[in-house]
């Protein structure tokens, strides 16, 4: 849902319930978009931090599985 800016002000419970049960509750000013309400669960879902090329390169994530990858000699060189 979208509410403006002072609509959300004076219902700012009720603007929460609908983040938390409904999904990410839209904010806007002088009708521009400017904030988003969601809950605590989304937001982190959103900002799970992914791991550094160099977390990766020194835990890939295929270590141990099993896999073997090879190259055809002939394609060094080229």
């Amino acid at each position: 849902m979208i509410w403006q800016l002072q609509e959300a002000k004076n219902n700012f419970s009720p603007v929460v319930n609908r983040a938390l049960h409904e999904g990410p509750q839209v904010v806007t000013r002088h009708g521009q978009e400017v904030v988003v309400i969601l809950s605590i669960d989304k937001y982190k879902e959103l900002t799970k931090s992914q791991p550094s090329l160099l977390e990766l390169l020194l835990n890939p994530p295929l270590a141990g599985s099993g896999i073997e990858i090879t190259r055809d000699r002939e394609d060094f060189g080229r």
